[in-house]
């Protein structure tokens, strides 16, 4: 169930890992490290399955994959560690408090909506597009 929420949110342009990892923790009693590893499921095939098309898109930057994947694995596995070692409600603190740095910083400095991002995209110079 908590599935198809968020995936109908997800296509309103919610977060779709962010609900399903709230969803399972704070309403399906889930733990958090395992809401966690549940997310990251839900994760790779979307993002596998989304690849092909912003590829095909032009929407990849490739001066910046290869840094991107590098700080990617480091990030996660530092981060995954930390999460197992750390109090499970010290983490849903933490991760409370991400929530409303981003939420805020959105609200303050967001950059509009898809159409309008993808407005500004189509009238700059073929050397500011991402591969």
């Amino acid at each position: 169930m908590s599935g198809t929420v968020t995936g109908i949110l997800s296509a309103f342009g919610v977060g779709g890992g962010t609900l399903l990892l709230t969803i399972l923790s704070a309403f399906a009693g889930i733990p958090q490290q395992t809401a966690q590893g549940i997310n990251l499921l839900y994760f790779l095939p979307a993002s596998a399955a989304s690849l092909p098309s912003h590829v095909q898109n032009g929407l990849i930057n490739r001066a910046s994959l290869f840094p991107a994947v590098c700080a990617g694995i480091l990030g996660t596995t530092g981060f995954a560690w930390l999460a197992t070692a750390m109090d499970t409600h010290l983490l849903r603190r933490f991760f409370g408090a991400f929530l409303l740095a981003v939420g805020l910083l959105e609200l303050l400095f967001g950059t509009g909506t898809k159409k309008q991002k993808k407005n500004r995209s189509s009238h700059a110079s073929k050397d500011e597009r991402p591969c």
